[in-house]
């Protein structure tokens, strides 16, 4: 049971109080004052936020009962105008820019990947922060991307030289694209690569020999930055659409002796941002679980969190890494973040949490607690008292997921105002994110962002939870496609560019980031590498990706496509239909076959338990997951959504019955039990399908259609807080 401190009329569980007593001594602020001033927040607030919810509510009963009156065909321009006439669809104001200021080059500048990582893991959460800086002969090495080249030798578990100078190849064949040598010359024929020093001026030059021993330079000089030197080491530096990459030579290292110039690898600058995740992607349903999250947000911003785990048999620490310092060839020092600029993703405005109790007992909106804590926690970064810094421009960058519509984007403006007034921070300094993953958000988008207009530093899109509002939203509609198909649809296209040509109209150009979802296999990092690169070249300054590694690779997509220059081209193009996204993806008059269905069940159905279980039982909020077919995706909260309420959609209208569902989630536990038969802490779904995780995921569909949006989070957490309890 968890222990609570009474302050202010809040009850505080004991071990957040403490946390916020360490942290207000070491920031300097007054910890009665604290309580005393997020009391008055909450009083003033949570109001306001339960609010919000009802008349979610309210629309989706209005939308439910338009459609059982106007089933499917239905006239889209009369359905169109009902979604105007109860406030679903507002009408836009007149044309803005963005006014948002003091944002790193990171997000405004910056184009490149984007890592998502669970906060309640210190040693993903760690890993992530130091993926600015990757390998690509490692990132090549170790992945696919080789194999699906025509020759290319198998991976296994010894070394392989064949392997290794194939993977010299691939990089140097990069570097022909992103710093291009003169005339004809490859960087296949380089043999040297060395600094001339200038006694008399003081600065250095590159020189690049061939293997025929002529000279070679650079198409452009000002791509080489700097270099460093360590004993016969040396680091060179080089930039292309701003992102730097390093050559490091070291002729007798293992892989430099592969290399005729020495190469012992190609370091790339990768995950220049990193959301740190509250929501999704963790379990976190009481104060137990939301201190730990913010002790790891405390350790990031403090700089002292570390995590030790084996590897191979040795013991290892993870920590933060150092800045990356350089010599310039004019002589000067120059100095790059050792460190991907740290985001933070709060939950959004449903759920409750018993971390803090208000004054009649209830629990809070999670949403406040997390805004409170993780600004107050980020202080360490504000002030300077952390070992290193993460914002330059001493900005907190807060990714809020979940927002339906203007007036809550409105809302978690005037919750980030309330924070900055009681931390006494400059108006502004919490920065927003807006995610783009909810249908009312979609269609008043230049809204939303005119209510955030001077914090606004991200907009994005994401296809599962998208969808998951698509489908509950349209609930009553009618049958939906399978799930494959729905993405093929012209909604979805629409959708994808209605976000880049509204984000570009409102002035987002050097100032904020156009962002795409995730890729969803992290171990086939070769299809990723052919498909991903449609993301810069739609106009996304980033992109979300599984790992540090597929960052690396994914950096590759940014050097050959400078986004501001697609931007440009793009910004003259005409806006996307809101016809087109306001076409419900329906089944409508198509019959599918027995077989297909049965398909679709055990499709999802297995997705559903393999997370689910996971999900209740061991605290996993998100991981690689195999499918039905054995693919490992990663899995978190949005796809889970997706799948549970497509389930939902075809029990309420015909597509299948309850019997159907319940023989393909037997049949599936058993699948899904297979699968995880080397994991010790696993439990069994079959043969008696009684445990809480089971149960969990019956509900899911079951109850899908009743759900709040179609969310998963009411239903996994009271299932995780009885598991936590047993």
């Amino acid at each position: 049971m968890t222990s609570y401190v009474k302050v202010a009329g809040l009850q505080i569980a004991a071990p957040l109080n403490e946390l916020l007593e360490e942290v207000a001594e070491d920031v300097g602020l007054d910890k009665q004052a604290l309580w005393r001033n997020f009391a008055d927040i909450i009083r003033r607030l949570a109001p306001e936020n339960k609010t919000l919810l009802e008349k979610r509510e309210q629309l989706q009963t209005l939308i439910d009962q338009w459609h059982q009156t106007h089933p499917y065909p239905f006239d889209s321009e009369t359905y169109k105008n009902f979604l105007r006439k109860i406030g679903y669809l507002q009408s836009e104001g007149e044309d803005f820019t963005i006014t948002t200021e003091n944002v790193d080059d990171e997000i405004a500048r910056i184009a490149g990947p984007q890592l998502v990582v669970p906060l309640d893991n210190a040693r993903f959460a760690l890993n992530a922060a130091n993926a600015r800086w990757g390998s690509l002969y490692d990132a090549l090495y170790g992945s696919d991307v080789l194999d699906a080249e025509n020759g290319a030798k198998p991976r296994d578990s010894s070394f392989s030289t064949e392997r290794a100078r194939q993977v010299i190849d691939y990089a140097s064949d990069f570097l022909d694209q992103a710093i291009p040598l003169g005339g004809s010359v490859s960087h296949r024929d380089v043999r040297r690569y060395r600094l001339l020093h200038d006694d008399n001026k003081k600065t250095y030059q590159l020189e690049i020999k061939t293997n025929s021993g002529e000279n070679a330079n650079l198409t452009e000089n000002s791509q080489f930055r700097g270099f460093h030197e360590n004993n016969k080491q040396l680091t060179l530096l080089f930039i292309n659409n701003d992102l730097h990459i390093e050559i490091q030579l070291d002729p007798d290292h293992p892989i430099g002796k592969l290399h005729p110039a020495g190469v012992r690898d190609i370091v790339l600058e990768s995950a220049i941002t990193t959301i740190q995740d509250c929501e999704d992607s963790v379990t976190a349903v009481d104060a137990e679980d939301k201190t730990v999250l913010y002790h790891n947000w405390l350790g990031l911003m403090r700089g002292d969190l570390s995590a030790r785990f084996n590897k191979n048999g040795k013991t290892l620490t993870r920590r933060l890494n150092a800045d990356r310092v350089y010599s310039t060839p004019e002589g000067s020092s120059l100095t790059l973040p050792g460190r991907s600029l740290l985001m933070i993703r709060h939950v959004g405005h449903l759920m409750t949490t018993d971390a803090v109790l208000d004054e009649s007992g209830a629990e809070i909106p999670e949403g406040i607690l997390d805004a409170m804590f993780a600004s107050l926690i980020a202080l360490y970064d504000i002030k300077g008292l952390g070992r290193y810094r993460n914002s330059s421009k001493r900005s907190i960058y807060v990714v809020k997921p979940k927002m339906h519509g203007p007036d809550e984007v409105a809302f978690s403006v005037k919750l980030f105002a309330a924070v900055e007034n009681t931390l006494g921070l400059p108006a502004n300094t919490l920065k927003i994110g807006i995610m783009d993953e909810e249908r009312r958000t979609t269609v008043n988008l230049k809204e939303c962002i005119r209510a955030a207009q001077e914090r606004l530093i991200f907009i994005n899109t994401g296809f599962l939870d998208r969808t998951g509002d698509e489908i509950h939203t349209s609930m009553q509609a009618g049958a939906f496609l399978p799930k494959n198909e729905i993405k093929k649809q012209v909604w979805i296209k629409a959708y994808e560019d209605w976000n880049v040509d509204i984000g570009l109209a409102c002035g987002l150009k050097g100032k904020a980031q156009i962002g795409k979802g995730m890729w969803a296999m992290p171990d086939e990092v070769a299809e990723m590498m052919q498909q991903k690169i449609a993301h810069p070249k739609a106009g996304a300054n980033t992109a979300w990706v599984p790992s540090p590694t597929a960052a690396t690779l994914h950096a590759m997509h940014y050097h050959q496509v400078r986004v501001s220059d697609v931007q440009d081209r793009l910004a003259k193009r005409a806006r996307a239909s809101l016809d087109e996204i306001l076409t419900i993806p329906l089944l409508g008059d198509r019959r599918l076959s027995a077989k297909q269905i049965s398909e679709e069940l055990d499709e999802n159905t297995q997705s559903i338990l393999g997370y689910v279980v996971r999900w209740i039982d061991q605290g996993v909020g998100c991981s690689k997951v195999p499918d039905i077919h054995h693919v490992a995706l990663m899995e978190d909260r949005a796809t889970l959504r997706i799948s549970s309420q497509l389930l939902a959609n075809w029990l309420m209208h015909g597509v299948c019955d309850k019997e159907q569902i319940e023989d393909s989630f037997r049949r599936m536990a058993q699948i899904v039990d297979e699968q995880n038969q080397g994991d010790p802490f696993y439990q069994a779904l079959a043969p008696d399908y009684t445990s809480l995780a089971y149960r969990a995921a019956l509900d899911l569909v079951f109850k899908g259609a009743e759900q709040p949006s179609g969310y998963t989070e009411p239903i996994l957490h009271a299932y995780r807080r009885q598991q936590k309890q047993q």
